[in-house]
């Protein structure tokens, strides 16, 4: 039976200390030019005692930018940002994983290059769902996304490139590996979602091999650039964030990418596993969607790499818990993070938890709410 504080030999190239991974969180601290800074190296040395840090959504050009104040892996002052984040992390025994998005049509023309259109798989608009971009004064809040222009053939095709220079940039930078974000509504998501799909190209989603064609070959540029077990890719079968529709065929693409995705070398999959958001970025409301152990089982099977479960994990004993099901290796937490930099710590030896300030969620203070969390100390608790 797997301990929680069990370490793990990741893709056979990458030593975790203990099987808790940090999840990706937005946080919205970048300096000018979306660039990572000192805060955030502090932020993220702070919680190195994670068997794995997950980094925030970082973005792979200036055209996949859906949230303003996000960082990114495309200019030279973000690589040199992201080492210092990276070196930081390395300093205090830590590991760190990239996470690189692009948000397709989770996005508003205010935040895109000369304004123009989101990109999108189609032109058809996520209309219930929110960006956090600049209104027409100028004020950034959280605005309804706007609607997409389709994508070419030829562009989704050249996007790979782009990935590659991402991917390129992050090795540089330092990261002991990638995860590539394809759940939660974004670009994605949007292609492998068979409803949303109505492509009738290369990339069209009429068959599974098609609607995954763009992520695989995003995965392929990974592996390339990093090595085999360097590269995560995270999904979340049934999620509805991003107004994405209902999928009749979620199974079938999640399983055929299982086993596509091990052939090639990956070295995780981080699954969104439960209480998928069920409003904007905003919203504190979730409802549960979970996938059953059946259909759980089914991923093992296809993939012989890693498996990450995310979502609704509090404590020491819903995540031990769920290693012991044998059906997966590592264990994120989110939230439980952002006031408790020393969480492994804490559910190690049975300490209780503090509780974050929502309202420094994602704000433009600097380090309240964000480095200013203590770790937990005996001795002034014993006063």
């Amino acid at each position: 039976m797997i301990d929680l504080f069990e370490p793990q030999l990741l893709g056979a190239t990458v030593p975790l200390k203990n099987r808790i991974a940090m999840a990706p969180m937005t946080r919205t601290r970048t300096s000018e030019g979306d660039a990572p800074n000192e805060l955030m190296a502090t932020y993220y040395g702070q919680r190195a005692s994670a068997g794995l840090i997950v980094t925030e959504a970082t973005d792979v050009a200036p055209s996949s930018k859906g949230y303003a104040l996000t960082p990114g892996i495309y200019s030279e002052a973000q690589r040199q940002g992201w080492r210092l984040v990276t070196d930081e992390v390395h300093r205090n025994g830590g590991t760190i994983f990239l996470q690189i998005w692009h948000v397709g049509r989770m996005a508003h023309p205010s935040l895109m290059p000369n304004r123009e259109a989101p990109w999108g798989v189609t032109e058809q608009r996520a209309e219930h769902s929110d960006v956090f971009a600049h209104d027409a004064d100028g004020k950034l809040t959280y605005t309804r996304a706007g609607t997409p222009r389709r994508l070419e053939t030829d562009e989704v095709s050249a996007l790979v490139g782009t990935f590659s220079q991402a991917f390129a940039n992050a090795r540089q930078a330092g990261f002991d590996g990638v995860e590539i974000h394809g759940a939660n509504g974004y670009l994605f998501d949007q292609f492998m979602n068979s409803v949303l799909n109505t492509r009738t190209d290369q990339y069209g989603g009429g068959t599974v091999e098609n609607r995954t064609r763009f992520l695989i070959e995003v995965v392929e540029a990974a592996v390339r650039e990093l090595g085999p077990g360097r590269v995560g890719v995270r999904l979340s079968p049934f999620g509805e964030y991003g107004s994405m529709p209902a999928d009749p065929l979620v199974e079938e693409t999640l399983l055929y990418l299982c086993e596509q995705l091990g052939r090639r070398g990956v070295a995780y999959i981080h699954l969104v596993y439960q209480l998928m958001p069920a409003g904007n970025m905003e919203s504190i409301e979730f409802k549960e969607r979970h996938i059953d152990h059946a259909l759980l089982a089914k991923v093992r099977a296809a993939f012989h790499g890693a498996i990450i479960w995310c979502g609704g994990f509090t404590d020491r004993e819903s995540a031990q818990a769920a290693l012991d099901t044998g059906l997966v290796d590592l264990i994120a937490f989110g939230r439980p993070y952002i006031a408790n930099p020393d969480l492994a710590e804490r559910l190690k030896h049975g300490w209780p938890l503090a509780e974050a300030d929502q309202s420094t969620y994602y704000t433009r203070r600097g380090h309240i709410g964000y480095t200013d969390y203590p770790v937990y100390s005996v001795a002034r608790e014993a006063r």
